[in-house]
Parts: structure tokens; C-alpha cells; sequence
């Protein structure tokens, strides 16, 4: 009789990264904490640790960003202004981010890559299963992915990846997965995974998103990783040895998620994400999809010729064509 698996508790956030796409805004603001609408973008990843169950979570960390411990720590001297003039709502929101989690932090040190940062957890992981989450990827929470993520583990064992279809022509922008079919729709087993592959030899158009399930042998097979694309060690490479040979610490499946996720990794995809979040905001909603109607047909018909080569009138359509 196979024994029940040690429920997942420990989540793993990578957040060493410069930020560059972001500067200057990054200069002395580290880009896990721009706002998306009114909260910094690592809340919503460690929200979704939470809600998952993972309620220990470490970041691995780097230079200059001590604002992200401040930000789930205790601010004493605000909460003691928000309490004297009674605003209990924006009280309690201040709260909110220090009553998360156990919130544990190490620092990087060198900047050798993703493959890298997960090892630095080890101490702190173990040999316990595991979460890591990237924070340019934030998933809606009406789509829990990491729950499922973590229902595969615990089915299967040995590591889970996220995976979501992309256009062929994007995939160079990602891991990709060769996969097989399971008996699961959402569920594959991963043979082989490629970093960032050139569009004709990529094996599908799975893409690695930011989510994973790793079992701890991942520690042992990146600590002999050599260093791949770009000078660094990738947790591509490790996974791909891992789903080589299941005997070093089980299989490597994939979840194939169809749900909502807002990219923040550029700066168009983070302007987007901040509009959908807004949109369907029921305190925000209302009032800014009115205000973003009027604001893009507006736009269209000042910046689109408001006749077609036959001289008719182009207004009506565009108006029709705004459906926020």
C-alpha cells in the first residue's frame, strides 16, 4: 500500500532579479513591487502561495531589495496613525501582506540564474517537496493552478511543470516540453524540454510558464548542472535530466493550464495586466470600463481616418467595435 505523500507547506519565490526592462523605475525600486492597480506584484504571488496551502514561503532575494521584507513585515507607526483617525479598511489592507505567511528571505549572492536561486533554498526546503513561483507571472486566483499542480504531485510524485500553449512563432521565448498524453486532459508526461529553442526545432508549442512542483532530489541534479544558455544554471537543464531518468527523483509532468494569467515580464504586458485587473475589480470596474469606452473611441477616432477609400463614414463601426 503506497504511504500518503507529506502535504506541499513550502513555497519558493525567486526575486534577485535587476529588472531591467523596467528602469528607471527599477533603479532603486526593485520590480516585484511596482503596483498592479494598488498592491505590489509579489503580494499577488505569495496570495497564491497561500491559497494553495503553502503557507511557509522563502524569497531568495539580492542587492536592494530589502523593500520586499519591509513590505510583509509590520509598519507599527502607520497602523498606529490608520488606528487613531478609525480607518479600519485601509488598516486592515496594511495588514494584510504581514499576516500572509511565514515569510523567510535568503540572499542570492551571485547572480548565476534561475537554476541557481532554487538551489539556495535548499537549506530552507530540505527534503520535502516544494513550490517555486516566478513573479513575472501572476495567475488569476479563479483559476487555481498551483492547487492542481500540487494534486499531480501528490498523485504522481517527482516534479510537476506548468505548461500553456503559445504561438509556434513565440516559443523561442520560453522552455518548451516534448510531452505524452495521460488518461488526465490537463495532465502530460514530460520527456524532454528544450530552453528557449528556435521555432523549427522546438518539439511542440508547450511553454514553460512560471509555476513548478520540484521534488527535492532537483537539488542534487542542479548542483551538478553546468552552467547552459546564458553563462547560467538553468532549472530547464535540470528538469530535463530529472525527466530522462525518473529513477533520480521520480517523473516530470506537466499541467497544461487554460486559465487567466497576466504577464507582467514587459512593460506592454504589465500596462495590460494592470487594465484587466482593474476592469474587473467590483470597487474599480464600473466607473473605469466607462471611462476606458470613452478613452478608446475617442482614440480611434482621432487617430484613424474617419472615412473609408470610398468616402463613408467610418465612425459608426468603430463605435460598435469598442466592446470592453
Amino acid at each position: 500500500m503506497t504511504e500518503p505523500r507529506t502535504p506541499i507547506r513550502k513555497a519558493v519565490i525567486p526575486a534577485a532579479g535587476l529588472g531591467t526592462r523596467f528602469l528607471p523605475a527599477t533603479k532603486a525600486t526593485p520590480k516585484e513591487m511596482l503596483p498592479v492597480v494598488d498592491k505590489p506584484a509579489i503580494q499577488y504571488v505569495v496570495e497564491e502561495a497561500v491559497a494553495a496551502g503553502l503557507s511557509d514561503v522563502l524569497m531568495v532575494t539580492g542587492r536592494n531589495k530589502r523593500p520586499l521584507e519591509d513590505h510583509f513585515d509590520r509598519n507599527y507607526e502607520l497602523e498606529e496613525v490608520l488606528r487613531t483617525k478609525g480607518d479600519e479598511r485601509k488598516l486592515e489592507r496594511v495588514q494584510e501582506s504581514s499576516e500572509l505567511a511565514t515569510m523567510h528571505y535568503v540572499r542570492q549572492g551571485d547572480p548565476k540564474g534561475l537554476g541557481h536561486a532554487v538551489l539556495c533554498a535548499a537549506p530552507h526546503v530540505g527534503d520535502q517537496p516544494f513550490a517555486v513561483l516566478l513573479g513575472d507571472d501572476l495567475i488569476d486566483p479563479r483559476d487555481p493552478l498551483l492547487a492542481r499542480m500540487t494534486e499531480v504531485q501528490a498523485r504522481h510524485g517527482g516534479s510537476v511543470v506548468a505548461l500553456m500553449e503559445v504561438d509556434p512563432a513565440s516559443i523561442h521565448l520560453y522552455g518548451c516540453a516534448a510531452v505524452e498524453t495521460t488518461g488526465a486532459e490537463d495532465v502530460v508526461q514530460v520527456r524532454d524540454l528544450v530552453e528557449k529553442p528556435a521555432t523549427a526545432e522546438a518539439p511542440s508549442n508547450l511553454a514553460i510558464i512560471g509555476r513548478y512542483v520540484l521534488d527535492p532530489a532537483v537539488f542534487d541534479v542542479l548542483g551538478r548542472t553546468e552552467p547552459g544558455r546564458g553563462g547560467e544554471i538553468q532549472l530547464t537543464d535540470a528538469l530535463q535530466t530529472l525527466a530522462a531518468d525518473p529513477s533520480l527523483g521520480g517523473p516530470v509532468h506537466g499541467v497544461v493550464f487554460r486559465g487567466r494569467r497576466y504577464d507582467t515580464g514587459d512593460r506592454g504586458d504589465y500596462l495590460r495586466a494592470i487594465v484587466r485587473l482593474a476592469c474587473e475589480r467590483e470597487d474599480l470596474g464600473p466607473e473605469f470600463r466607462s471611462w476606458l469606452r470613452d478613452f478608446v473611441a475617442k482614440e480611434m477616432g482621432g487617430t484613424a481616418a474617419r472615412t473609408d477609400a470610398d468616402g463613408r463614414d467610418l465612425e459608426p463601426a468603430m463605435q460598435g467595435a469598442v466592446r470592453l
